[in-house]
């Protein structure tokens, strides 16, 4: 509750971007530190800084950089690399780098060491280094670090480094507090009452009541052709052919059959599968007492509950699975007993077996009669993929020399077709709500990364047995619509904007008139036109942030003064807000108050982040 209180009041009305920097280490393996960020190891190629007496090569820098983007990408796979460097990355990365690389050389400086040892107990928390049975596995340490295209000594002196900055920063943050007065004071914001009044100045009540003038008009247009821009535009011609377009292909030979039959032997032999309960015993004392008490009568689970065992059951087991997990010989007694009976005790590596068979089921088998229409159905559909596999190798190898989309479409015996203008995402242009034709849609990322049209391509829809062949047909640049087509829109926008800029400045009257001492009603009464009536406000803080999709005037008025009055312009040039305080009362807060405690444990929190951030920033610049 005070987390969201505090980011929701201190960002006003904007919303500030950000980005994470996750390193080297920390991206591939997830590995983490206690100072807050993470960093790339080991330096390479030219120097891109130095610190103290280390230095950040140029190729680590760029590794970290990429790492980063990977990173982003995930979160967002439309980023491009040119979009995250405008954004800063680049020296973010290489800001955070230089800060790790400090705190590893201050904490050397000060007799801070990292031993193997403790490196070790790191890589085995690392889950990306687990094998199959929950612990480190070295082959899979060196997998993934071949992956990346690390070695084991920059992994090993990147997790030195955050184990150093451990040692180094955690005591600063630990058990960080604020007075008890400033506790008190944040929590009785939430106690806060206002009042005051909102009032709506609308731009269409001032909008121009006559159409503009041509020049006007384009001038307006000209002045915001980017607001008018239309997406890149194009149409996909394609080709759909699967199985059908397949012709003259031989049905499997008798030969063939009989050869598959004898492949799969055993897949056609006779066999017997029995579902089993068994209980293991320790030793053969035990085994038998529990036999000797089923024999009188006795359920198994009885007798193994009562020596403190538990039966497993074992469903629809080969006598080969069965010995598999544990003897030939227990295998065939099982496999020997009839249903409902206990099989003959037999010893395993785990211990002694009683084994009860509680069903059975027979498969007869077949014989090469009984399985030749089963088997040639199987060979006619993978003579048919493969024929398929064929056919589309030699039509994208007759695009990749040349040919063209309506030849391929001839020798498949298949109609071309083309879609409408589309966007980038599949919709067709103009036509709100509808897409491009499905089959057409896993292609058109790609059809938009074609330089040129009718450069065709081949694709598949459905893996082995369904292609598309496609190509762009026609590219509409994105470009300003032209006025003609959209003077309507362009009228409206002008008398918006018009209005929108008579409206400010009616708006700023009113604020100059209520700052004055005038009250909203009497001061929005002197601009001489029919406005609707201000919204009274008497609210606490905490009912408001109890309430969903809180108003940008309800936040601008719980962050100014008492007798105080601002504009603020509404969402798509609609008009503005004047937002009036006319009285804040303060919170009380009572002893015990629970947000005390919240918020005591929160603020420390924050305190500690933020001592933390000062200790790097010192290291930094004692290091140099």
């Amino acid at each position: 509750m005070l987390a969201s209180f505090r980011s929701f009041f201190q960002s006003r009305l904007g919303v500030v971007f950000t980005l994470g920097f996750l390193a080297l280490i920390a991206i591939a393996f997830a590995s983490a530190d206690m100072s807050g960020n993470q960093f790339g190891g080991g330096t390479g190629g030219d120097n891109a800084a130095t610190v103290g007496s280390s230095n950040i090569g140029t190729a680590m820098l760029k590794t970290s950089v990429t790492s980063a983007f990977d990173q982003q990408r995930q979160e967002n796979p439309s980023l491009t690399m040119k979009q995250f460097l405008a954004a800063g990355a680049l020296d973010q990365v290489l800001d955070d780098m230089i800060a790790r690389e400090a705190v590893m050389e201050f904490g050397k400086a000060h007799g801070m060491a990292v031993s193997h040892r403790l490196i070790d107990s790191e890589l085995l928390k690392i889950p990306a280094f687990l094998g199959p049975d929950g612990k480190f596995s070295e082959a899979a340490y060196r997998q993934l670090l071949a992956q990346r295209g690390l070695s084991d000594a920059i992994v090993r002196e990147d997790l030195s480094k955050g184990l150093i900055a451990r040692q180094v920063l955690l005591p600063a943050g630990f058990g960080a507090t604020l007075p008890t007065s400033a506790i008190n004071q944040y929590v009785s914001l939430f106690k806060e009452r206002r009042t005051g009044s909102i009032a709506q100045i609308p731009s269409l009540a001032f909008a121009p009541t006559t159409a503009p003038d041509e020049a006007t008009l384009a001038k307006f247009y000209n002045a915001n052709k980017a607001r008018y821009t239309e997406p890149e535009r194009r149409t996909v011609r394609y080709a759909v052919f699967d199985e059908t377009a397949l012709k003259n292909v031989p049905a499997p030979t008798e030969s063939e059959v009989a050869n598959r039959y004898k492949a799969d032997a055993a897949t056609y032999a006779p066999s017997e599968l029995r579902t089993l309960t068994q209980v293991i015993a320790p030793i053969e004392a035990a085994a038998k007492a529990i036999a000797a008490e089923v024999a009188a009568g006795k359920s198994l689970e009885a007798a193994a509950s009562g020596k403190g065992l538990a039966p497993t059951r074992l469903d629809r087991i080969t006598r080969s699975g069965l010995s598999g997990q544990s003897s030939q010989g227990i295998a065939d007694a099982a496999f020997s007993a009839g249903q409902g009976k206990i099989a003959a005790t037999g010893k395993s590596a785990l211990g002694w077996h009683i084994v009860r068979v509680d069903a059975i089921t027979r498969n007869p088998g077949k014989t090469l009669a009984q399985a030749a229409p089963e088997i040639q159905a199987k060979l006619a559909e993978e003579k048919r993929r493969a024929a398929l596999s064929e056919v589309s190798a030699r039509i994208e190898q007759d695009l990749d020399n040349g040919g063209s989309l309506s030849d391929a479409a001839k020798q498949l015996g298949v109609e071309v077709a083309a879609t409408e203008l589309v966007t980038s995402g599949g919709d067709v242009f103009g036509k709100p709500g509808v897409k491009a034709p499905d089959v057409v849609q896993p292609v058109v990322k790609a059809a938009f990364a074609m330089e040129r049209e009718g450069e065709p391509q081949l694709a598949e829809l459905q893996a082995g047995t369904r292609f598309i062949v496609f190509e762009v047909g026609q590219i509409a640049p994105a470009a300003p619509a032209p006025l003609n087509s959209i003077r309507d829109a362009v009228a409206r926008d002008f008398a918006l904007d018009t209005g929108s800029a008579k409206a400010r400045e009616a708006a700023d009257k009113v604020v100059a008139l209520v700052r004055k001492g005038q009250s909203l009603d009497a001061a929005l009464a002197s601009l001489g036109i029919q406005l609707p009536r201000p919204e009274a406000v008497d609210i606490g803080r905490e009912q408001l942030m109890a309430t969903r999709n809180v108003s940008a005037p309800m936040v601008l008025l719980f962050s100014m003064a008492r007798n105080s009055a601002k504009r603020l312009e509404a969402p798509g040039k609609a008009g503005w807000f004047v937002v009036a305080v006319k009285d804040i009362v303060p919170g009380k807060v009572a002893p015990g108050d629970p947000l005390l405690a919240s918020a005591s444990r929160e603020l420390g929190t924050i305190a500690g982040q933020e001592y933390t951030q000062q200790l790097r920033a010192a290291i930094r610049a004692d290091v140099g």
